[in-house]
């Protein structure tokens, strides 16, 4: 346009698109709002991130933190299960009633279910761990992998055997080659070779990033021995606790059944934790012995 302005032409910073120059308020990025708008959740939930999360992970990724904190939750823990383990026997022996199929062989449910349920925990566990070594490079996750897996092995070897042990009256063998069976033979063999990488490997770095690319690659075992129930006609009968429409045990057993879940779980995490504080203590140890024989080395050229 013939006469127009230089600032019609959006040259100058106030003004916009030709329309009249006015005084505008500069934009000023903030990083969240008190006030809710469409992802006011969004932001408040990335401050909270920001100001509680982010540092207690960086408080935890400290080893001498860690120790501090886990001596103090140890004894806490360990108490807390053995009590919870106690009275979990005792309503298993004195108050759950026996089944009318199956009599007191459905005692063996109580350490069976939760020994099953923890077996798959303590991996999903292990796939968070390995994340955290490939993706975040958190300094503990490696050791609370390699802590957790000889845990979860355990536990899943006590799975198969107590089903076993179920399975002969109820099944009449042994052994059955279905799904659930198979694959949760397949979650010990993995577990198992996790378990000899670590072994294999000396030098714990590089140990820890073969077992974080191992451990990822057989999490898809998990969502097989879960669904496995659903997706194929097996001996096991469907999900009886975690339901939609609610559990379908009746209270009796339910109950006995929870308390020894929670029991079981509270062993696993004090179990975790100790193997965690002895394995950061083994190379505490390990780095102190490398630079003794370094000094020896040096003083003797």
């Amino acid at each position: 346009m013939k006469g127009a302005s230089k600032s019609q032409y959006g040259r100058d910073p106030t003004h916009i698109s030709g329309m009249p120059n006015r005084a505008r308020t500069p934009y000023k990025p903030r990083l969240w709002r008190k006030r809710y708008s469409p992802c006011g959740d969004l932001h408040v939930a990335g401050a909270i991130q920001d100001r509680y999360i982010q540092p207690m992970i960086r408080e935890l990724a400290n080893p001498t933190r860690f120790m501090s904190l886990s001596g103090t939750l140890l004894p806490w823990v360990g108490g807390l299960a053995a009590t919870l383990l106690a009275v979990g026997l005792y309503l298993v022996w004195f108050t759950a009633p026996a089944d009318y199929q199956q009599g007191e062989t459905v005692k063996i449910m109580y350490l069976h279910v939760p020994a099953a349920w923890l077996s798959l925990f303590f991996y999903m566990i292990m796939a968070s761990s390995a994340l955290g070594t490939l993706v975040w490079r958190h300094p503990l996750a490696d050791v609370s992998q390699k802590a957790a897996a000889p845990i979860g092995a355990a536990f899943t070897l006590i799975c198969l055997v107590t089903g076993s042990l179920w399975g002969k009256p109820m099944w009449g063998t042994y052994w059955q080659w279905d799904a659930r069976l198979t694959s949760m033979l397949v979650m010990l063999l993995i577990y198992l070779g996790i378990l000899a990488l670590w072994r294999a490997i000396e030098e714990p770095n590089r140990a820890a990033r073969a077992v974080s690319i191992l451990t990822l690659v057989g999490a898809v075992n998990v969502p097989i021995v879960k669904f496995s129930v659903d997706w194929w006609n097996t001996l096991h009968q469907p999900a009886s606790v975690f339901r939609i429409d609610g559990p379908t045990i009746h209270p009796s057993m339910l109950v006995p059944l929870l308390v020894m879940a929670v029991a079981f779980t509270l062993i696993g995490v004090a179990l975790h934790l100790s193997g965690m504080r002895t394995e950061i203590l083994r190379r505490r140890v390990r780095t102190l012995t490398i630079l003794e024989a370094e000094r020896l080395d040096a003083q003797a050229a």
